[in-house]
Formats: C-alpha cells, sequence, structure tokens
C-alpha cells in the first residue's frame, strides 16, 4: 500500500513537472505587428512597427498562458518617412509623449489543447481598452536552425481610434482598424 501511495505522488509530481508553464521570448525579427484601416474609401492600407518586444507564458495541458508585446510607436513604418512622422505626431500615435504601444493578455481561452483567442488591455497614447484577440494560427515545434522550442502565431482585433484619442480626419478615414500581430518566440533556457 505504501509502494502504490509512493508511486501515486511520484507520478503527480511528474505530471505536474509536464504541465510547467513555458516562457517564450518574442523574435523582433520575426514578430511583425501591423495595422489597416480605409483610406478615403479608396483602398485599404496596412502598415507596421519594425520593433517589438515580449514574452509568451504557455501551459497547454493547463489551458491557461499569457501574452505580454510592447510595440516601440517610434518604429511605425508607412514606407515614407515624411508619413511616418506624420503618424507618430500628437494628433495619432503622440510618441514624443507615448513611445511605445502595449497589449497585455489576462485570459487565453483553448479548444483542446489550442489557444483560440486572447483577452487584455491595449494601451495606445496613454489610454488603455480591453480587446479580445482572435487567433487565427498557431503552431509550436522545436525550431529547426535555433534547436530550442518555438512557438508562432498570428492574432488580429478591430479598435475604433478615436477610443484612443486619434480620431483625426474620421470618417473621411475609417475611424476601425484591425491590429494584427504576427509573432514568433522561442523558448530561452536557462544558462
Amino acid at each position: 500500500m505504501k509502494r502504490l501511495a509512493l508511486f501515486a505522488a511520484l507520478a503527480a509530481v511528474s505530471v505536474a513537472a509536464q504541465a510547467a508553464p513555458v516562457t517564450y521570448t518574442i523574435d523582433n525579427s520575426h514578430t511583425y505587428p501591423h495595422f489597416s484601416y480605409n483610406h478615403l474609401g479608396f483602398s485599404n492600407q496596412t502598415h507596421k512597427f519594425d520593433k517589438s518586444s515580449g514574452t509568451v507564458v504557455l501551459d497547454r495541458e493547463g489551458g491557461a498562458g499569457s501574452v505580454v508585446v510592447t510595440i516601440d510607436a517610434t518604429s511605425v513604418n508607412t514606407g515614407h518617412a515624411v508619413f511616418n512622422e506624420h503618424l507618430q505626431a500628437a494628433d495619432f500615435f503622440d510618441t514624443a509623449n507615448h513611445p511605445t504601444i502595449t497589449f497585455k493578455s489576462n485570459k487565453m481561452a483553448f479548444r483542446g489543447d489550442q489557444p483560440v483567442s486572447l483577452v487584455g488591455d491595449l494601451t495606445i497614447k496613454g489610454v488603455t481598452r480591453p480587446v479580445t484577440l482572435t487567433i487565427t494560427h498557431f503552431k509550436c515545434q522545436p525550431h529547426p536552425m535555433l534547436k530550442v522550442d518555438a512557438c508562432g502565431a498570428n492574432a488580429t482585433t478591430q479598435v475604433k481610434r478615436s477610443e484612443f484619442n486619434m480620431g483625426k480626419n474620421v470618417p473621411f478615414v475609417s475611424d476601425e482598424v484591425t491590429l494584427t500581430l504576427a509573432i514568433e518566440a522561442v523558448n530561452q533556457p536557462a544558462q
């Protein structure tokens, strides 16, 4: 009986150790935060940010996780230097006073062992609003070049820029903006 209890205790410890959350560090060179909006009814424009950082914590067996992403708003890239400066001005991102955009999740929803959405707080220009990002793609596997575990995901949401004090030129330029995070993150084992 004692042996059975000892075996059960060891098995429980083993399962708990396997189900421990894993932390992944966002790889800036393969992470692509971008946004799109309608410009004067003519076309949908898409622009990106070149610098981002953060972490993904994932417990797939436990059905839990979290994401923290920090985007350098001064790295906005429209492909045109003058327009980049325009978007960094006070009417839009106001990067002189608010150089970063952050998303901090407080809930990750799963279907089986796959995350399907992130609920959290998005802060732009000093204004924080709750948002839900729908995860449209997710995959974890050993990274073939780095030889460490890695995860990648695409997640999207829609916000109204006027709710973040960025409503200049609405309704001519759409108030609705689609935000998309294309993230790759790698597990960095302790050395």
